[in-house]
């Protein structure tokens, strides 16, 4: 018998209850087991995800997910590997991440036949959005009716105990109250009062989610997104983030998946400060194979804010793997803002002062947190990462602010993992500041949806925006796909030229392919001298370089040696 289940379930739910559903676990897995197709295993230099919403661009008359798949097949073939389609579920709130149906996909975007057709061009990565449930869903809506099972499906409290020592992630209520069928009962709302948090206490809720996890697998997912999995076990009296509990709950899923889908991978996501996000790695080999690298986005603006790689040197230096098995999933932009949390004790507090200071001076917004003493700080800066990064009000020339960016993008492929690259940072968005108006919530500045042939056009349009960055964006992603030494298991070290240049050594895992990654990270010229000693090869220009190196104003260099 496999102790793992043990442990983890005497853990969870104790050594009485802890057999009984172990049997039903396996029974479960036994029900998938031969079920899931077995897709591609391994990772390359050649991977890369998009992230995108399922109805990023539209045209008349057809399912999103179709328009979606065409666009992208046309346009990406070759370029990325897989498709993170963010929740695409029945939802009613927060842009999918309230789902009313984890089961079904929602009419408005398409078909499960839809997402098939996607997945045979592209790997695809699903959202498993288990912290919480939308309150218009048929579960929910039958606990407020007392009804069977799910009565017992979500966190409710009852007197009023002490919740001063909960981390809240938002500034909304932690406890919302609803009237059901046996009177007035408080359920917890991490995140909002339309998202109402389950109760894995219940073994019926972990087996019921097991269920749809594995189902997804079914369905084609090789890579499962944990959204705010951090939150997921509750303890009165604790923090209620990061507790045993919840790891335990991602080891059984990850021994689960190793049993009925090995090909598939876990992906947390916890928008938290960088000890606490890599501990989901667990040893290595019992929890997520990826975990989202959100020290990233802060640390790269921080840096072109400033002129100086240091602080990101030094941070990249210190990062670690704890196995062959994992590696991170680097982004820079997201369909959520740029969390602040994952860069406390890394930056200092004027440092971030100034970032936010920043992102309200190039049109961003700013979302808060409460803390436990009552008072409210920066949790997420609200904004596009073109825009981040340069002012949008300046008379600052485009084409600087374009090489900007990709050097800003440059720095994301070159460093160890997986990259994720958010749709609009593709192509070259900037703020929406009118959906800000329309849906009141801040993160809308950066999810604006696109219509296919306006985009189309523009990507037809030499002198255009979206144009200019797609080009060098898919120039940088095909070169970076032509080395190993990009492997996202490969390894990397940071090396010492000064603080205006970013310079990574990347080698492939079987050392036979290195790549010196070198970034100017300011507005001026930067020359280094006696860095390679051998004959090197730009990926980006194919040139040869030779001991005198030149960076122009946010130059990049892939140099492999030769």
């Amino acid at each position: 018998m496999n102790t793992f289940y043990t442990i983890y379930l005497n853990l969870l739910y104790g050594e009485r209850l802890a057999p009984g559903i172990e049997t039903r676990l396996r029974n479960l897995i036994e029900t998938y087991r031969g079920r899931i197709p077995s897709l591609q295993p391994s990772l390359s230099e050649r991977d890369s995800i998009l992230i995108t919403y399922g109805d990023q661009v539209r045209e008349t008359g057809k399912p999103h997910l179709q328009t979606l798949k065409n666009f992208c097949k046309n346009n990406l073939s070759g370029i990325v590997s897989g498709i993170h389609i963010l929740p695409f579920y029945p939802w009613s709130s927060d842009d999918g991440f309230s789902v009313k149906d984890y089961r079904a996909v929602d009419p408005a975007l398409g078909s499960w036949k839809d997402i098939e057709k996607l997945g045979h061009s592209f790997r695809l990565m699903f959202d498993g959005v288990i912290n919480h449930y939308s309150a218009q869903g048929e579960w929910f809506q039958k606990f407020l009716h007392n009804e069977e099972p799910y009565r017992d499906y979500f966190f409710t409290v009852d007197g009023d105990p002490d919740l001063s020592k909960v981390v809240r992630p938002r500034t909304l209520p932690l406890l919302t109250e609803y009237e059901t069928a046996s009177g007035k009962r408080r359920v917890w709302t991490t995140f909002s009062a339309d998202q109402v948090d389950l109760d894995f206490r219940n073994p019926e809720v972990l087996l019921e989610i097991f269920d749809i996890l594995l189902m997804y697998a079914g369905r084609g997912a090789q890579f499962i997104r944990l959204d705010a999995i951090a939150y997921l076990w509750k303890e009165i009296g604790t923090a209620c983030i990061h507790l045993p509990q919840t790891h335990a709950v991602i080891q059984l899923l990850r021994a689960a998946l190793n049993e009925a889908a090995p090909h598939v991978r876990l992906v947390t996501e916890t928008n938290v400060p960088h000890a606490d996000n890599i501990s989901y790695f667990g040893n290595g080999e019992n929890e997520a194979q990826l975990v989202y690298n959100f020290a990233l986005p802060p640390l790269v603006l921080h840096t072109f804010r400033t002129g100086d790689a240091s602080r990101l040197s030094r941070w990249a230096s210190e990062l670690k793997l704890p196995s062959s098995q994992t590696t991170f999933f680097n982004f820079l932009a997201s369909h959520d803002g740029i969390g602040l949390n994952p860069a406390r004790g890394i930056l200092s507090a004027a440092d971030m002062d100034a970032l936010v200071e920043q992102t309200l001076a190039h049109g961003g917004l700013v979302s808060y947190k409460q803390n436990s003493d009552g008072t409210q700080s920066p949790y997420e800066m609200n904004i596009n990462y073109f825009d981040a990064l340069s002012n949008p009000f300046s008379d600052e020339p485009l084409e600087t602010q374009i090489n900007r960016f990709l050097a800003a993008q440059a720095m994301m492929l070159s460093l160890i993992g997986l990259p994720g690259i958010y749709f609009h940072s593709l192509f070259g968005s900037r703020n929406w500041a009118e959906g800000v108006r329309v849906t009141k919530h801040n993160r809308t500045i950066n999810r604006q949806k696109l219509v296919r042939m306006e985009l189309e056009e523009q990507l037809n349009d030499q002198t255009s925006l979206r144009l200019q960055v797609f080009a060098r964006f898919r120039h940088l992603l095909l070169a970076r796909s032509s080395s190993a030494a990009f492997h996202p298991h490969g390894s990397q070290k940071v090396v010492d030229v000064g603080n205006n240049i970013f310079a990574l050594s990347r080698s492939s895992p079987d050392g036979t392919k290195n790549v010196l990654c070198l970034q100017n990270v300011t507005p001026q010229e930067q020359r280094i001298e006696n860095l390679i000693s051998k004959t090197a090869r730009d990926l980006l220009t194919n040139r040869s370089r030779n001991s005198e190196i030149i960076l122009q104003p946010y130059q990049t260099m892939w140099l492999e040696i030769i």
